[in-house]
């Protein structure tokens, strides 16, 4: 019996058999258009794990009359690309698998940009990174980029089908039954990585006893133990990290109560504690801000808390931090405010510091004009004296921005515009 895992031995060998990707292999999709006309180009193929990268490179080899070699950018030697690189030379061009293409390092890189520019190496780069983050330009130029998307359900259950029913390659040679609430367990728990499916029906199919009559049937039991931890798809350094993240800020932004706490699950289940409580303080203040000033400082203690605490009981804390700052007003009063500000800085819009604010406490201050006429606020009533504090150049500038959408923002707008209004 073969050791090779049945995802291994399911590979595509045509097009055809591509599980998913319709927007790239479907009747119009740009690869199938590619190998239709034997044009190919080198391409990045990006996406989650086990949804069919690797598939699709050896797809489109079996499509064509490409000669077809795998390497991987960390483990195999620039003289291992040597060696596909005369392979190329030889037949004219080759199709080159390259995984983890955004592990690439200067040395292979400067090697093969001239065998992609001359068309001898065809490269189909797999990377569950974001292209855009993590290749260097001068690959990334010379390849088109193609998202793949995660597998639908249907999907799933179309690769569980063939194999079951595939004698050459998958396990077809075994009088196999599939439970429904089994096959639905193998499908949901994937979330749509295949690999991960096929493997565990494998798994499921070789371990279980037969009955009397010499049939398999996998039950709900049996696919749970061969698939005991569903599937996570959460690489704490990859680009879903940085999506789900985003997604998690939105959600509160938003104040989508339930999609927070969904979010919210996905980092806890990845153990990413530090990103968590990041986010949470950045996000009392940017979206949440003067509209609830106290909502900060009761996110701090939520991060403490849970910080000392750690998972899985930091979980409370932190889900009550999201659960008040979805459900409260917002405002983004502040980050606008100090970025209208920082935008007239960086576009040079600076000026000298008025004379009479400048530092008078060194000798020789006074004779520089410095420090002279300053009118001390706690002297006057109210502690409030009109004077210019601005450069004369942004002397009339306002960078406040209120939304005059809460009860306190509005008071904080009227407290500014009195101030402003007062005559000298």
């Amino acid at each position: 019996m073969t050791t090779q895992p049945l995802s291994f031995r399911l590979r595509p060998v045509s097009i055809d058999e591509i599980l998913g990707q319709e927007h790239l292999v479907g009747g119009d999709g740009i690869i199938r258009r590619m190998v239709r006309a034997s044009r190919l180009s080198s391409m990045i193929l990006y996406g989650p794990p086990g949804i069919g990268k690797t598939s699709i490179a050896s797809a489109i080899a079996g499509s064509t009359s490409f000669k077809f070699r795998t390497l991987n950018a960390v483990t195999n030697t620039k003289k291992d690309m040597q060696a596909v690189a005369e392979e190329g030379r030889m037949s004219g061009s080759v199709i080159l698998l390259l995984d983890e293409v955004h592990r690439l390092d200067k040395a292979k890189q400067d090697f093969l940009l001239p065998h992609l520019e001359s068309g001898s190496i065809v490269m189909i780069g797999a990377t569950t990174s974001n292209p855009y983050h993590a290749i260097n330009p001068a690959i990334r130029s010379r390849c088109q980029i193609f998202e793949l998307n995660s597998l639908a359900d249907e999907d799933i259950r179309t690769g569980l089908h063939r194999a079951m029913a595939d004698k050459d390659r998958g396990l077809g040679d075994i009088d196999l039954a599939l439970e429904d609430k089994a096959e639905e367990h193998f499908i949901l728990s994937s979330h749509g990585d295949v690999r991960t499916a096929l493997n565990a029906l494998e798994l499921a199919a070789l371990s279980t006893d037969k009955d009397d009559d010499g049939k398999v049937t996998i039950t709900l039991e049996d696919a749970k133990s061969c698939m005991q931890k569903t599937a996570f798809l959460h690489d704490k350094d990859g680009d879903q990290h940085y999506d789900v993240m985003s997604a998690f800020q939105k959600s509160v932004r938003g104040s989508d109560v339930d999609a927070a706490l969904h979010y919210l699950g996905r980092l806890i289940e990845a153990g990413d504690l530090v990103t968590i409580v990041r986010r949470l303080l950045v996000i009392s203040y940017e979206d949440i801000g003067l509209a609830n000033p106290q909502a900060a400082s009761r996110t701090l203690d939520a991060i403490h808390s849970a910080e000392r605490l750690g998972f899985p009981e930091a979980r409370i804390p932190l889900s009550q931090a999201v659960i008040e700052l979805s459900l409260s007003p917002k405002s983004n009063s502040a980050i606008t405010s100090i970025d209208k500000a920082l935008g007239d800085i960086k576009k040079g819009h600076i000026g000298a510091v008025p004379r009479h604010l400048r530092d008078g406490h060194y000798a020789g201050a006074e004779q520089l004009g410095n420090a002279i006429g300053y009118k001390y606020p706690h002297s006057y009533q109210n502690h409030f004296v009109k004077q210019q504090y601005l450069p004369d150049s942004l002397k009339d500038k306002g960078y406040f921005q209120s939304s005059d959408q809460t009860k306190y923002e509005k008071q904080l707008a009227e407290v500014y515009s009195k101030l402003n209004n007062i005559q000298e």
